[in-house]
């Protein structure tokens, strides 16, 4: 799980998050679990993997403020070897939901051209499916 605090530039003038921070959260998060399944962004770009995001969408259910510690889950919601799906389920200190979202990406080469993971890099095509199910 990763843990972000609300810093005092994400807010506006009441001390509430921006709305939009939470989508960077939810790059911040996926960058810290990409480290830990081992296979980090500055891995993939060596390899010539890019990983755009196709979609993204979210829900907010509870303002966060300033100096609030957001911890934020983040899981494989599907994976067919071109396009990875992933959920973000965000909770504050006291374990209150405050966002839930979501993140599509597909898998590029370096000219920009679609690739299978499963063929082209099967180490890390494997360490997507141990993680997904194991969740």
């Amino acid at each position: 799980m990763y843990k972000h605090k609300v810093q005092y530039y994400e807010t506006d003038k009441m001390l509430v998050t921006h709305h939009s921070n939470y989508i960077r959260w939810m790059e911040e998060a996926r960058v810290d679990f990409l480290d830990r399944m081992g296979w980090p962004y500055t891995k993939l770009e060596e390899l010539g993997i890019i990983s755009p995001v196709i979609a993204v969408n979210g829900k907010y259910k509870k303002s966060t403020t300033f100096g609030d510690e957001v911890t934020i889950d983040v899981k494989i919601k599907e994976f067919k070897g071109v396009k990875l799906k992933l959920s973000y389920d965000f909770v504050n200190q006291n374990g209150e939901a405050v966002f839930s979202g979501e993140s599509e990406h597909c898998f590029l080469t370096s000219e920009g051209k679609p690739m299978m993971i499963r063929v082209t890099y099967p180490d890390f095509y494997n360490a997507i499916m141990e993680t997904y199910e194991k969740q």
